[in-house]
């Protein structure tokens, strides 16, 4: 069978990419991590008035919210989306409205972005240093937590779409890196890895697209386990063919680094996962 996206779904990422692309989402993402909203909070309304934050309360399906997350992931918008859906079930007006809301995920002690966003339960506490200093976190005492499910298939979506953006800007580099008077990516060693990245990726895909059809526990940490892979993999791979310059703090492809590497074991570790799927196939 072939799985594709209704032309409904392809309008809407198309519709998202347009937003994106035009609102200096690396701007708005540097500021964040400095503690400036203001750029960040302007992108969250602009995608609420689109719809984003209501789709799993305003009738719209987990396939939806995977191509909303991936468009996310991919223009690297900063703001606690993945709990903000955690919460649709449990919170789903003021979701639906565009309120900033987030939540810790099961068993750890910290929320995203509480110094901005409403902690649905515990108190926010101290800030903690993140791999990623556009995830802000925040330690919590107490409270309930959200779907961790619909947050795991959220973070999947939208690791496989940090990974896509920084396998599209590796590809270009190589074509304007040149060595020995021609680009790098002539070179057979360099069309390997950015081809193995390539598999990876797709190979992620149906999965996280399944995992949103079906809703299983078991297929979304299929998605997440294989969708932190294939992204980390991504960002590995694109740090090597940039060399030194990936290293930098001012290449904007470092904020998608940190991004996957942060992504890969929010909301359940890629070992978490397998060892779900491992249980729920030993289990049948």
């Amino acid at each position: 069978m072939r799985f594709e996206l209704s032309e409904d779904q392809r309008d809407f990422r198309a519709a998202l990419d347009d937003l994106l692309s035009s609102a200096d989402t690396v701007a708005a993402a540097r500021a964040w991590a400095e503690g400036e909203h203001a750029p960040g909070l302007g992108i969250w309304k602009r995608l609420a008035d689109l719809g984003v934050n209501g789709l799993l309360v305003d009738g719209g399906t987990h396939v939806d919210l995977a191509v909303a997350h991936e468009a996310l992931g991919y223009h690297l918008a900063v703001g606690p989306w993945i709990e903000a859906a955690a919460l649709s079930s449990s919170h789903g007006a003021r979701v639906a409205a565009g309120e900033l809301l987030t939540v810790a995920a099961p068993g750890v002690s910290f929320a995203l972005d509480a110094d901005v966003a409403d902690l649905v339960g515990g108190t926010a506490g101290e800030r903690l240093e993140s791999v990623d200093a556009t995830r802000r976190l925040f330690r919590v005492e107490g409270g309930p937590v959200g779907d961790a499910d619909i947050a795991a298939l959220a973070c999947a979506a939208q690791l496989l779409g940090a990974g896509e953006r920084v396998l599209a800007d590796t590809v270009t580099y190589v074509q304007q890196r040149r060595q020995f008077g021609r680009a790098i990516g002539s070179f057979q060693a360099v069309k390997h890895q950015l081809a193995d990245v390539r598999i990876a990726l797709d190979f992620a895909r149906p999965l996280v697209l399944g995992a949103a059809l079906s809703g299983e526990p078991r297929d979304v940490s299929a998605a997440k386990a294989y969708a932190s892979d294939a992204a980390w993999k991504a960002a590995r791979t694109a740090l090597q063919l940039h060399g030194a310059v990936g290293y930098t703090r001012e290449l904007d492809l470092g904020l998608w680094i940190l991004r996957i590497r942060a992504l890969c074991s929010a909301w359940g570790t890629p070992p978490f996962h397998r060892a779900r799927v491992l249980e729920s196939l030993v289990q049948r």
